[in-house]
């Protein structure tokens, strides 16, 4: 169950955003197909290369692993600015996330 999660989540974020398995592959120093054997479950990274490859899709480790978490570079971006927003910004903000649940 656990190991599906890594492959899946792997194949996930890097499709989310947006670059081949090559080019991860090489942008993080390893062989240009690297990625493309981790994402055909051969194998896992080691945890330096996990770090990078968690750097490269730019998430956290935790949040490369939680999978209720859609797009977690835009989660965090969206919660970061957020805090900058006052209590009626914020609740404008939450009506809005009510509204386009309800869809």
């Amino acid at each position: 169950m656990f190991e599906d999660l890594f492959y899946e989540r792997l194949v996930k974020l890097r499709t989310e955003k947006g670059v081949s398995a090559r080019d991860m592959s090489l942008s993080i120093g390893q062989s240009s197909g690297y990625i493309n054997g981790l994402e055909n479950r051969n194998g896992y990274p080691s945890m330096l290369v996990f770090f990078y490859i968690c750097e490269y899709l730019g998430v956290t480790p935790s949040e490369f692993f939680d999978d209720n978490i859609n797009c977690p570079a835009n989660y965090r971006e969206i919660i970061e600015d957020m805090n900058a927003l006052d209590s009626d910004q914020l609740q404008n903000i939450k009506a809005i996330i009510k509204g386009l649940k309800k869809r």
